[in-house]
């Protein structure tokens, strides 16, 4: 008898469970093939599951019988015949599903929402954003599931006040909604879905042109405690003003790039609400008054403030902070009039500091990061794009003292060098690193970054044109965790350097644009090694032949977003990529010089039933045949003509 299974034997059932839920994804991925009774452990804990293909899931469903949370958002087959399919299967049961999420699922139309909403008897949150087709008549399937207490549907645009109406009526214990971008949705549709659904908490009307009237509605909700607003361009002081003395349970508010919203209707939040916690009013206030500041006083619990945009002096942010010392984070970018003192009060203020927002502050200088450093070591995010007075003085401090931080965004911060990374390497928890158009970077900075950050998941070097081959190595060597690498126009990198990023198998989200040096033999490395590769970006890369496309098509079937355009495949290459690349749903195919239209139609036919999103040259609509089109828009593919 093994070790491992000697172990497992004397350990009752409910002690591998608790043992189970204390293990993060990959882990409980390796538990699963320790034995027998892991696996069944397993079976039984597993309470959440994301699909990548939908032949798999009655077979799932069936196998783990105690799932509450089921994600098809990325399923690229899934549509009504799928779903009846599943419902005539009697094997599988699905009614403890509670969280559904058909995010993009563009193919799944009333039928199918009826079918899936009565067999989840549970279902309590469902997600249909971007599901252009999403209109009425879904709406109307969808209000079958009288459970519903969480729904979002932004983006759905064929959404209209009707099909709203549909889902407050038969779903009159929603929660919480999102209708962000539902830009059919008018005043009609948010008074009644106010007079309905009172016990709405959080209600998301960003980017819709509703009028003050809505504002009046949502004023009588009692329980609302989220409201986001997020450039709705009709709403202005008036009714602002309204919610002053209305929605009295109101904690977080999002009124960001309101344009006809000014710092009155702010106070008037401010004064109606003091127990408010999170303040977003970035890009719609144009300076922060003594009027406003004096109001803020009162505010002993706000958490977040985002004033992004506005005339903040040094003094207003002294007041700011000393006021508000509970501040967790801070949103101050394109704030030209901050300078170091004010930075310096706030940082000596707001000890609890997690997050701050300093992009394109240009008078900010390394002594205010270091007031920041020194004293906010709580500190977890750091944005800092186009603050051209950083140098490595500033970075010396952070690395010294920001030891939680996680995120730093370093774009265009022209003062940045080698001996700066080499200072930001010792944030030893780093997890996301923004360094694009910093140039004065090279090798030497970024071997820094690869010994040390091995926490790394996201790293953007986009036109870092400093560096080669060799940092590129360093950096596949020691972060081997990373997830999301960005190396647009970083003109040095040639097959050699490339063919390195085999070593990163988390790799999902991979930008190469404009990379002329890289041939099909680099392609093939990446494809070969980055199996979990989903999002590609191939644009410019003219030197690639179809090798390179082969490969692709061969290793890198769990892709769903590839960029191909001014690239130089051919029929063939297209044809075999679109067929093999099963899960692909987003394709950019602009300036293909060496595919014909025949190849064009070809590879669209081998793919056409997955497909969401499709951008071509404008002549290619009357070129492509008619069929082919229309199948296209009728599986809910959205093409762009470029």
């Amino acid at each position: 008898m093994s070790m491992s299974a000697s172990i497992l034997s004397v350990l009752s059932e409910d002690l591998l469970v608790r043992i189970y839920a204390c293990l993060d994804p990959p882990c409980r991925k390796t538990w699963r093939l320790i034995s027998k009774e892991c696996l069944r452990v397993d079976s039984l804990s597993r309470t959440t599951i994301r699909l990548l293909r939908v032949e798999f899931l009655p077979a799932l469903l069936l196998k783990y019988q105690n799932l509450s949370s089921l994600d098809l958002s990325v399923c690229p087959k899934l549509d009504d015949d799928v779903v009846l399919r599943l419902a005539l299967d009697g094997t599988v049961s699905t009614s403890g599903i509670k969280s559904l999420n058909l995010s993009r699922s563009t193919a799944v139309r009333a039928r199918g929402l009826e079918t899936l909403a009565r067999m989840c008897h549970a279902l309590e949150r469902v997600d249909v954003s971007h599901c252009w087709g999403f209109g009425d008549r879904e709406a109307a399937a969808l209000s079958s599931a009288k459970g519903l207490k969480e729904l979002r549907m932004d983006k759905c645009l064929s959404l209209s006040d009707v099909g709203l109406a549909r889902i407050v009526v038969g779903c009159s214990n929603l929660n919480k909604i999102s209708l962000k971008w539902c830009m059919e949705i008018s005043d009609l549709g948010i008074d009644l879905l106010c007079k309905i659904c009172k016990g709405l908490k959080s209600l998301d009307v960003s980017y819709l042109k509703i009028t003050n009237d809505s504002i009046r509605s949502i004023a009588l909700l009692p329980k609302l405690e989220v409201l986001d607003m997020v450039s709705c361009p009709l709403i202005d002081d008036v009714g602002l003003q309204i919610l002053e003395n209305g929605a009295p349970s109101l904690q977080e508010m999002d009124v960001t790039r309101c344009e006809r919203v000014s710092l009155s209707s702010l106070i008037s939040i401010v004064r109606g609400h003091p127990d408010i916690q999170v303040l977003k009013a970035s890009h719609c206030v144009s300076e922060v008054s003594a009027s406003f500041l004096k109001h803020i006083k009162g505010l002993k619990h706000l958490k977040v403030i985002w004033i992004d945009g506005a005339h903040v002096s040094d003094s207003s942010l002294v007041t700011l902070s000393s006021s508000c010392r509970s501040l967790m984070e801070i949103g101050l970018s394109r704030c030209v009039d901050v300078t170091d003192l004010g930075m310096m009060a706030l940082a000596r203020n707001c000890l609890s500091l997690k997050t701050v927002n300093l992009a394109c502050c240009g008078f900010v200088t390394d002594v205010a990061i270091s007031a920041l450093a020194q004293t906010c070591r709580n500190l977890e995010i750091l944005k800092l794009e186009s603050c051209h007075l950083i140098t490595e003085k500033g970075l010396q401090s952070l690395g010294c003292y920001s030891k939680l931080l996680q995120e730093l965004d370093l774009t265009d911060c022209c003062g940045v060098n080698d001996r700066g990374l080499e200072y930001i390497s010792k944030c030893s928890n780093l997890q996301r690193l923004k360094l694009g158009l910093c140039t004065n970077i090279s090798d030497k900075g970024i071997f820094h970054i690869g010994s040390k950050c091995s926490k790394l998941l996201g790293l953007d070097l986009y036109r870092c044109a400093g560096f080669g081959d060799d940092g590129l190595a360093a950096l596949s060597r020691g972060c081997t965790s990373l997830n999301r690498l960005i190396l647009s126009y970083c003109s040095e990198l040639t097959d050699t350097g490339v063919e390195q990023i085999r070593q990163l198998e988390h790799l999902s989200h991979l930008e190469l644009r404009g990379l002329k040096n890289i041939t099909g033999v680099g392609l093939a490395a990446i494809a070969c090694g980055c199996k979990k590769l989903g999002y590609l970006d191939l644009k410019l890369c003219e030197n690639i032949d179809d090798s390179g496309f082969w490969a692709l098509a061969y290793f890198s079937r769990n892709l769903r977003q590839i960029n191909l355009c001014n690239c130089s495949v051919s029929d063939k290459a297209l044809c075999m990529l679109m067929s093999n690349l099963s899960r692909v749903q987003d394709v950019d195919l602009v300036h293909l010089n060496r595919v014909t239209v025949e190849g064009f139609e070809f590879a669209l036919r081998a793919c056409c039933n997955r497909l969401k999103k499709l951008k071509l040259l404008a002549p290619l609509r009357f070129l492509l045949s008619s069929e082919l089109l229309e199948t296209l828009h009728a599986r809910g593919c959205r093409i762009r003509w470029d």
